[in-house]
This record gives C-alpha cells, structure tokens and sequence, in this order.
C-alpha cells in the first residue's frame, strides 16, 4: 500500500536493532514512510521505515523477524 521508492539503499537490522533506531527517529525526522509492518502473516513479513538522507538519498531500514525469510517471495 506505500510508494516504495524505486531507487533507494537498504540496511537489514536485527528486530532489536530495528526498534531501537525507530525509537531514536520516531518524533525528530520526517519519514518517507513510517515505521511499519509489510506483508503481515507471510514469509516476507518485515518491519520497515524509509527516510531521506541530506543528500537526498532513499534509504530503508528493515527488519525480519527470522533471517531466512531475507530471500523468500
């Protein structure tokens, strides 16, 4: 349901990791997408935020709740 960018760097965080920035960012940037949860009850469920860097850049930060779903479809 969001407009992932099409061109952006990603980071992979362990799910502490993941909520640790979250906490961090929550109410101090502007997000592109807000810390969220995809593809809820399948194998690539991830918890994922988007921000813009000064540059301009996309970048994700996302989260699997297990590492093996990193490649699943």
């Amino acid at each position: 349901g969001h407009q992932v960018p099409v061109r952006h760097f990603g980071v992979i965080l362990t799910p502490s990791e993941w909520k640790k920035l979250r906490d961090k960012l929550i109410n101090k940037i502007n997000f592109l997408i807000a810390p969220n949860v995809r593809f809820k009850g399948t194998n690539g469920e991830q918890m994922t935020m988007f921000i813009k860097d000064p540059s301009g850049n996309c970048l994700e930060f996302k989260s699997f709740i297990d590492d093996k779903m990193i490649f699943d479809k």
